[in-house]
């Protein structure tokens, strides 16, 4: 029992420092609850959370997998590289095309629903999730915090899921309480995110020259 709770916090506090910095999923968590109110956020934040949950599985499936064939991150860090540039372009021509609304109609406009989905797609295409997951499960078994059990593997994905939306959540109560500057943030917000989108393009691509010296 004792393994597990180790386990629980050491796993919730990874994936907790991995989501604090500003990136796609939690400046999108801010976004999505100043433009279409608290609630839209919390339900995108349980949208990627669910699929974190459901990539950190799978990064228990292939840890030794991936541990043992560099070559396979490679591929992943090259196709994030398509992912970034494309969401760099993406936020930036949508922030010069956008026209700014109001809270209350975006409020009326969006929907809880869309926003889970919204949440599922946007985290299903962080690549760079899975060899981080894979990383940090292998980094734990050889500590002997976890290993193949059900239970482990639970605990694992859980706490996975659990840091992920607790970040999430942060970043929507601190942009929900942020009423004075909604407009300004919705104006902004999408130039923020392609900003982000370059600076992740430029480490991906370090990362990528570094491997192959």
């Amino acid at each position: 029992m004792t393994h597990l709770l180790i386990l629980f916090f050491a796993t919730f506090s990874a994936a907790f420092m991995a989501t604090v910095p500003p990136g796609l999923l939690n400046m999108n968590a801010a976004k999505t609850s100043v433009e279409k109110g608290k609630w839209n956020g919390i339900v995108f934040s349980l949208g990627v959370s669910s699929t974190i949950i459901v990539q950190a599985y799978i990064s228990v499936l292939i840890s030794k997998f991936l541990y043992n064939n560099p070559d396979v991150i490679d591929i992943l860090l090259k196709a994030a590289l398509v992912v970034f540039a494309f969401f760099t372009l993406y936020f930036f021509f949508k922030a010069r095309s956008k026209k700014v609304k109001s809270p209350e109609e975006l409020a009326r406009r969006g929907s809880k629903k869309n926003s889970f989905f919204k949440g599922i797609l946007l985290a299903s295409l962080n690549f760079l999730t899975i060899p981080y997951y894979a990383g940090i499960h292998a980094m734990w078994n050889k500590t002997g915090w976890i290993q193949f059990k059900q239970e482990d593997i639970l605990v694992f994905v859980l706490a996975a899921g659990a840091g992920t939306f607790s970040v999430l959540y942060l970043y929507t109560f601190y942009f929900n309480k942020m009423e004075t500057r909604t407009n300004r943030f919705s104006k902004n917000s999408n130039y923020i995110i392609s900003l982000l989108m370059l600076v992740l393009l430029a480490i991906t691509l370090i990362r990528i020259m570094y491997r192959d010296m």
